[in-house]
């Protein structure tokens, strides 16, 4: 029988660990149902805002700056994705009798959706955006509702008690999210994988783990990439262990499905790709065409991936015809190469999304011909930069370096054999806002400037998007010349 989440929660005191996006309507909710909130946060409640304010005045209580992780004992506490769940003062406050949990461990728990989730290194986030789209469309013509969520769209969890099965959530999964999940999706996928967070992670195993968390008892679906060494690993780990698990893979290399399952596949296991124009499914002996690659409006090679990897994710699930009807609408998602402004024959892309040399190679990929200026650098996650010099030394031709990352990225592209002195040229900017200015002066008419950091934010922006949107300001604000 459905437990609800007030009948979960039982009268039981609760502890909030960082008051982030995904807690603060958690944090209101628990306040509604008079539960005895305690929140704790590394910030200052100035800092915290007027959201925070209004807790405290409901009789949220609140301990904060250095002491706030110091005797956590809540009966049940709810950790933000960003702490380890593995941190002292969560290990002791668990073998006091506490219950640790998150928002979205939770919500997965309880929820009597229809889940699809998507996780991965690059592109989890357009093809979460995409998901969401194709089961709203379908949604539209055949009822019930659609909620998006997890790193996008909206907290879910205090919604949770007015879901039913007729409904259907959309879900981007971080591999913080995914370390303790224990309910896994129904529909799961994949994107990809690539060496990301190793500065939070243990290492590259861990950081594997985490991910394949989305997949568990009652995922009915895997969807993962074809293309990709290590997810192809791991659905050909999966298809050998049995099951009735349908697995589908993409590729937008291959060109049928003997070059997509280059394993020996299951009888419910299906391949999409691309042929003749066309993205295709095929079971190994029919091919169906399910949209024309022409209809994507968005540029490159990675988002054909992201259609695919969301169409198989909801093949069955929606009317095809949905697929067509949200390609030719959708023009991508903000701060994933998004045009801010043409000044002077320049072309202006924000991708702040990219802190990883995967997001940038595939960018980069995307302006494949252009004569192009790009600005790099950022927060250090502890990841190699050796892929991202062997792009830009095929790609680019002026590099701008800042943050905390310049001189690595530096170092490794003067070790990269593609590079010979003066190509790519590169500068080193003191801040963000001389970068841009800087490759304003180098960029050439015709050409473009694309920022795509290759580093998160976290050296100078609280997050990528407060990144995006100071590069979105400063290119507004220049005055033509």
């Amino acid at each position: 029988m459905r437990k609800l989440l007030k009948e979960y929660i039982n009268g039981r005191s609760c502890e909030i660990l960082g008051l982030g996006v995904s807690n603060l309507p958690l944090a209101e909710y628990l306040l509604d149902e008079s539960v005895e909130l305690t929140v704790r946060d590394g910030k200052s409640m100035e800092q915290l805002g007027a959201r925070a304010e209004s807790l405290k005045e409901r009789g949220g209580k609140f301990i904060l700056g250095d002491a706030a992780f110091e005797d956590v004992g809540g009966e049940l506490i709810f950790r933000s994705p960003g702490i380890r769940p593995d941190r002292d003062f969560l290990v002791s406050a668990v073998s006091r009798g506490g219950e640790l949990t998150s928002e979205m461990e939770l919500f997965l728990t309880l929820t009597p959706a229809t889940v699809f989730a998507v996780t991965g290194s690059d592109g989890k986030t357009t093809t979460t955006t995409l998901t969401g789209l194709f089961l709203n469309a379908h949604a539209r013509k055949c009822g019930g509702r659609v909620y998006v969520g997890g790193n996008i769209g909206e907290p879910l969890l205090h919604s949770v008690d007015s879901m039913t099965e007729s409904d259907r959530a959309a879900l981007e999964l971080s591999s913080f999210q995914l370390m303790r999940v224990k309910d896994a999706p129904h529909f799961a996928a994949i994107t990809n994988l690539s060496p990301n967070h190793l500065n939070w992670h243990t290492g590259m195993d861990e950081y594997i783990s985490a991910k394949l968390n989305i997949v568990g008892d009652r995922t009915r679906r895997f969807v993962t990439n074809a293309d990709c060494e290590l997810t192809a690993n791991i659905a050909h780990r999966m298809s050998e262990q049995g099951g009735d698990r349908e697995i589908f893979l993409f590729s937008s290399r291959a060109k049928s499905y003997a070059e997509v399952f280059t394993f020996s596949p299951r009888d419910n296991s299906r391949a999409f790709f691309e042929k003749d124009g066309y993205i295709v499914i095929s079971d190994g002996i029919r091919e169906e065409r399910l949209l024309s690659v022409s209809d994507i409006r968005v540029p490159g090679r990675h988002n054909v991936e992201n259609f695919m990897c969301a169409m198989a994710l909801t093949y069955g699930q929606v009317d095809p015809a949905v697929y067509s009807e949200v390609a030719s609408e959708f023009t991508g998602v903000s701060h994933r190469l998004e045009l801010v402004r043409t000044l002077e024959g320049v072309d202006y892309f924000n991708s702040s999304i990219d802190s990883s040399p995967t997001r940038t190679a595939a960018a980069l990929s995307a302006l494949h011909g252009r004569d192009i200026v790009i600005i790099c650098g950022g927060y250090d996650k502890n990841i190699p930069y050796e892929p991202l010099a062997e792009a830009l030394c095929r790609s680019v031709r002026t590099v701008i370096l800042t943050g905390a990352t310049a001189k690595k990225i530096e170092r490794a592209l003067l070790e990269c054999e593609a590079y010979s002195q003066g190509h790519p040229e590169y500068y080193h900017a003191s801040d963000f806002e001389g970068a841009v200015k800087l490759a304003r002066e180098k960029a050439k008419r015709g050409g473009c400037v694309l920022l795509s950091p290759a580093s998160a934010s976290f050296d100078a922006f609280p997050n990528f998007a407060v990144r995006g949107d100071t590069f979105r300001k400063i290119v507004e604000d220049f005055e033509e010349n």
